[in-house]
């Protein structure tokens, strides 16, 4: 008996014990939406292991146009913080809300940025979109394109995760002041690969206007057939102003980009006989195992490809 009496009190401290460490140590996941994989980047690196992510347009998507699926409304409906982009990047964020029902915080990684606009000029009447609208006048949401915007990125999203999960507070502003480092670091690869570019070279075509904060933060030019939005259709008047401007200033390459059609951009190439000088990611990273799968991996890809083709001789 008194071996029995020693075996089931073991026993009963062993499930006390084994239940203990659970209740005192596990760490339940912040559930966190992010509209598309740049801002998922963000998050991952501030949020580390404390936030289970998902994030809704993937890899080479395009959020311009995406259509929210059943599933998508099923993390939203779980989240506690959704991340949007806002300056109507996500034109079907809004129904999508709506319709999860969703108790979440929104935050919008924008916050504090002074938004470009799409100037009208005297070609804007060509860059409609399917629904025949013109984009002239709206807000640039491209804002991720110039480095210290994406800072500031970074501090909504540490502030937005430490108000959703205030235990969280010391991890997450330790990794955004690490994220912040690294940073820094990348923007001062991209004006270093600038500046050894020359002045007369610093000029190039894409597909949509995706990197007007690109060209204000860093003096590069390009120059898109299509507006801030892929939505946006180029009219045959344009890519005919297009071409004669490649061969009149001599612009030296065109880019594709991962979220666009490149036979537009082929074409422009072909007829006007500047190089195609390879792909860039503009609205969304590459798969992991791509050359831009990250953020920092984007921008280190971006500037080598067009260091590469307008540092090159003449094309």
């Amino acid at each position: 008996m008194p071996n029995r009496r020693a075996l089931l009190g073991a026993l009963a401290a062993g499930l006390i014990l084994a239940h203990a460490p659970m209740a005192a140590t596990a760490q339940e996941k912040l559930p966190v939406v992010a509209s598309f994989s740049i801002l998922g980047d963000f998050v991952k690196e501030v949020g580390g292991d404390r936030v289970a992510l998902t994030t809704l347009v993937g890899a080479n998507g395009d959020a311009h146009v995406y259509s929210p699926t059943p599933a998508d409304a099923k993390a939203m409906a779980g989240a506690r913080l959704v991340v949007v982009n806002g300056l109507k990047f996500e034109g079907w964020i809004t129904r999508l809300i709506k319709s999860s029902g969703t108790k979440a915080t929104i935050a919008t990684a924008t916050t504090g940025i002074t938004p470009l606009q799409n100037e009208a000029d005297d070609h804007d009447h060509g860059k409609k979109d399917k629904h025949g609208h013109n984009h002239a006048g709206q807000d640039d949401p491209h804002a991720w394109q110039s480095v210290a915007n994406a800072k500031i990125y970074v501090a909504n999203i540490r502030d937005a995760l430490v108000k959703a999960d205030p235990a969280g507070q010391a991890s997450y502003e330790a990794n955004a002041t690490r994220y912040l480092a690294q940073l820094d670091a990348v923007e001062a690869e991209v004006k270093a690969a600038i500046a050894r570019i020359p002045a007369d070279r610093r000029k190039a075509i894409t597909s949509h206007d995706a990197f007007g904060y690109f060209v204000k933060a860093y003096g590069i030019e390009f120059i898109a057939p299509q507006g801030v939005s892929t939505e946006a259709e180029a009219s045959a008047k344009d890519v005919g102003r297009i071409i004669r401007q490649i061969k009149a200033e001599k612009i030296p390459a065109v880019f594709l980009e991962n979220v666009t059609n490149p036979r537009l951009v082929e074409r422009i190439a072909k007829e006007s006989g500047a190089r195609v000088g390879g792909q860039i990611f503009s609205d969304a990273l590459s798969d992991a195992g791509g050359p831009a799968g990250t953020y920092i991996a984007m921008m280190k890809h971006n500037i080598s490809q067009i260091e590469k083709a307008l540092a090159a001789g003449p094309a």
